[in-house]
């Protein structure tokens, strides 16, 4: 069975530079696994890859998608299943979207795309009613799936809502009639720095992505008139920077609320990637530190990762 590698870990802790610089010394290719890099009006905001990076290594599915098109763990599998056959050396997928990885590791529920008047619905009821309402209806309709997900978690509560309109059978029931996992045998590496690593490395990668034209990024998708409730308009960094030309608040303030929404994401994927498993036992490894790539290691650590690598585990 072909191997793949994967590279997890939450936004800030060095994944893509570890992933670029085992890609340059093994011989493959970097595959995004972040549900944000795949816009490509979004390179600034959401830190992909720069162009002298994918001149470096071949790197796939960054900048693939138009914002006004919404992806989705369906659309990437099959993308990613396709760029990881046409690999000639190792694929090394590299995210902090855990749903993505799970959906080749683990298999991945063949949900119908919602009919476009359950959607409107689920849309309109979340707008007039607020996340927690809804979810006390899909907790009377659907108490399945209402009973994973979180009151306040306004998208992925109408998200439910919208698919036991659309279908008449609840998102649990679905996700639990799974295709097999991908033909590979996956290994994996996962980043899980101190906290207060991440956040201290966060507030200058928003400072430097302010200097390199984020504002004018931001500025750009604006004024291409998206529906705000797609999900590249919700990026971190969009809403914070959207208000700041809005003059609803000085670029400092939103500096920091992106910050600190940063904050929130990296807690939420770091319990994922805790409370999850990503390749069998003993083909995982963690380190607890903040990677910006091999070169960070000892002689001897750099080593034992690359042996990691390439024995699969």
């Amino acid at each position: 069975m072909r191997r793949a590698l994967i590279v997890a870990g939450p936004t800030c802790s060095g994944k893509s530079a570890l992933a670029m610089d085992l890609a340059r010394r093994l011989g493959g290719t970097v595959i995004n696994a972040d549900s944000m890099q795949i816009y490509r009006e979004l390179r600034i905001v959401t830190a992909r890859p720069g162009v002298e990076d994918e001149a470096c290594v071949a790197h796939r599915l960054y900048g693939v998608r138009a914002a006004a098109e919404p992806g989705s763990v369906a659309w990437w599998r099959d993308a990613a299943l396709e760029a990881m056959a046409a690999c000639s050396g190792l694929p090394i997928l590299c995210g902090g979207t855990g749903l993505y990885f799970q959906s080749l590791t683990r298999g991945i529920a063949d949900i119908p795309q919602p009919a476009p008047q359950a959607r409107a619905e689920a849309r309109a009821l979340l707008e007039e009613l607020g996340a927690p309402a809804l979810h006390a209806r899909l907790l009377e309709v659907d108490p399945q799936t209402a009973g994973r997900l979180r009151p306040s978690d306004g998208q992925r509560v109408a998200r439910a809502w919208e698919v036991w309109r659309s279908t008449g059978r609840g998102l649990a029931v679905w996700q639990a009639d799974t295709q097999h996992p991908a033909p590979y045998q996956f290994s994996a590496i996962v980043l899980d720095p101190p906290r207060d690593e991440l956040r201290a490395a966060i507030a200058i990668r928003f400072d430097a992505m302010i200097a390199a034209g984020a504002v004018a990024e931001v500025q750009s998708l604006l004024d291409l008139g998206l529906d705000p409730d797609l999900p590249a308009m919700r990026a971190v960094g969009v809403p914070e920077l959207r208000a700041y030309l809005r003059g609803e608040m000085s670029l400092a303030e939103a500096a920091l609320r992106a910050s600190l929404a940063s904050g929130q994401y990296i807690k939420r994927q770091a319990t994922w990637f805790r409370n999850q498993s990503l390749a069998d036992p003993g083909r995982v490894h963690t380190i607890h530190a903040r990677i910006a790539g091999l070169e960070q290691f000892s002689e001897r650590e750099s080593t034992r990762l690359l042996n990691f690598v390439q024995s699969g585990g």
